[in-house]
């Protein structure tokens, strides 16, 4: 069981490693459009805080106007109320100021409301342009990057090419192998001269062997000669 765990492991690593390569490979391809699809991606997110921020302004506007109406309207009451007694006339300034009483009954249930909907509304608009102020900044960092990243690959091969470790054609490389077949060509002719020069050495031995050999048979003949004219 433990083979079969341990199998299964490796296999896991081996496909992960895999995907993280591939992964890469496309990530490398698509850098500079992903880095422009996120700072896409940013400004895509606030047109929604714009749009959220309008909404909740609107409802502020609204509310704050109604809230205002409602005010105005308490005060209108409260002069009424007084035109009323000084015409004598206190069950019309009753009237008048049973209708301010609505009006600030109305005021006082939507104050918190209108309190509630500013500050939503404040919030947004910071928040609306905090994330201007970052895109912006993220526009020039995108920029900046895809500089550094299009430098870097380039520095890398050049590298790639003098080390010659770059493409399968690299030049460089070619280059190189042509002079190291030059150097094994030459090394070759240089051995067989050596051994042709070795080869003629022997025979100029066996040569002088044989002047040897030469020498002492004419020296034999000459004694023989002689012998015989004795």
């Amino acid at each position: 069981m433990g083979f079969f765990t341990n199998l299964f492991s490796r296999s896991s690593r081996v496909a992960k490693g895999q995907v993280n390569k591939a992964m890469t490979g496309v990530e490398d391809a698509t850098f500079e459009s992903t880095v422009k699809q996120s700072v896409r991606d940013m400004k895509t997110e606030l047109n929604k805080a714009v749009r959220a921020s309008a909404e909740a302004m609107s409802n502020y506007n609204r509310l704050e106007s109604e809230y205002a109406k409602y005010e105005r309207q308490s005060a209108e009451w409260q002069d009424r109320a007084k035109v009323a007694l000084q015409a004598g006339n206190e069950e019309l300034a009753k009237k008048a100021l049973g209708r301010k009483k609505q009006c600030d009954e109305q005021v006082s249930s939507m104050r918190a409301s209108v309190e509630a909907a500013r500050a939503t509304s404040e919030k947004l608009k910071e928040q609306v342009s905090s994330m201007r102020e970052k895109i912006d900044e993220a526009e020039r960092n995108a920029s900046t990057l895809i500089a550094r990243r299009n430098a870097a690959r380039a520095q890398k091969k050049v590298a790639e090419a003098l080390a010659g470790v770059g493409e399968s054609d690299n030049a460089f490389q070619a280059l190189k192998d042509f002079e190291e077949t030059v150097s094994r060509e030459e090394a070759k002719a240089l051995a067989f001269e050596q051994m042709a020069s070795a080869g003629g050495s022997d025979k100029d031995l066996e040569e002088e062997f044989a002047a040897l050999s030469a020498s002492s048979v004419d020296d034999e003949l000459s004694k023989l000669k002689a012998e015989m004219n004795a």
